[in-house]
């Protein structure tokens, strides 16, 4: 079973994604801000990581920061899901190390491939 940790501070945001990724094969946790996020990644240590990047006290890119700054997380793969369109928002994420960015609001078959995709190893063949 993959675990797959969903932080965005709006829980019906929360709540479709969850839905979309209604799968026996994952346990999906909820984070609603940013400082909850990095610690539910610290204590669970998820398969992947759904972000918002607008949220309240510290942006996804915060805490996308903080995680890759820590060993035990750094390497986790990270999905944006976020309303922000802007093609410089999309490469400032990229240029991060994430593995996909979704803006809202999002096909859920696209978020579907998505994770299928992010959950591989990188470097697999699709």
């Amino acid at each position: 079973m993959k675990t797959i940790l969903v932080a965005d501070d709006h829980e019906h945001l929360r709540f479709l994604v969850r839905s979309t990724l209604d799968n026996p094969d994952y346990k999906i946790i909820e984070a609603c801000d940013g400082a909850q996020a990095i610690e539910l990644a610290r204590a669970n240590h998820p398969d992947l990581l759904i972000l918002d990047w607008m949220m309240p006290e510290m942006t996804g890119m915060e805490v996308l920061d903080a995680i890759r700054s820590d060993p035990d997380v750094g390497t986790l793969p990270v999905i944006m899901l976020t309303a922000k369109a802007q093609k410089t928002d999309r490469n400032e994420a990229l240029m991060k190390g994430i593995r996909g960015y979704l803006t809202k609001p999002f096909s859920p078959l696209e978020l579907m491939d998505r994770v299928e995709k992010a959950l591989k190893p990188l470097g697999s063949i699709t």
